[in-house]
């Protein structure tokens, strides 16, 4: 499997986790996955009162010079600790 599959087939599974991830966790999926599809983030930071779009934003924004591949394997990396962590829907 190439890493794009992999990192596609990754980006499903997470979709169908037993549990929903923590809000850490979930923060650092979507930050990889912007990084990995998007790269450097590339939008305003949110309002101060937008504090979900602010967190989002700002874990994107840490993540400013990883490179789409390294990015793809920390994200596919990420998702198989969740999955041996609280397992896929069966």
């Amino acid at each position: 499997m190439s890493e794009l599959q992999e990192f596609n087939q990754a980006a499903e599974d997470v979709k169908n986790l037993n549990t929903t991830p923590a809000d850490n966790d979930l923060l650092e999926l979507y930050s990889l996955y912007k990084q990995a599809t998007v790269g450097d983030c590339n939008t305003d930071k949110p309002g101060f009162l937008d504090f979900k779009g602010k967190a989002k934003w700002e874990a994107w924004n840490n993540r400013k010079g990883l490179s789409n591949d390294e990015a793809k394997a920390a994200y596919i990396a990420k998702v198989k600790a969740l999955i041996a962590a609280v397992g896929l829907k069966s």
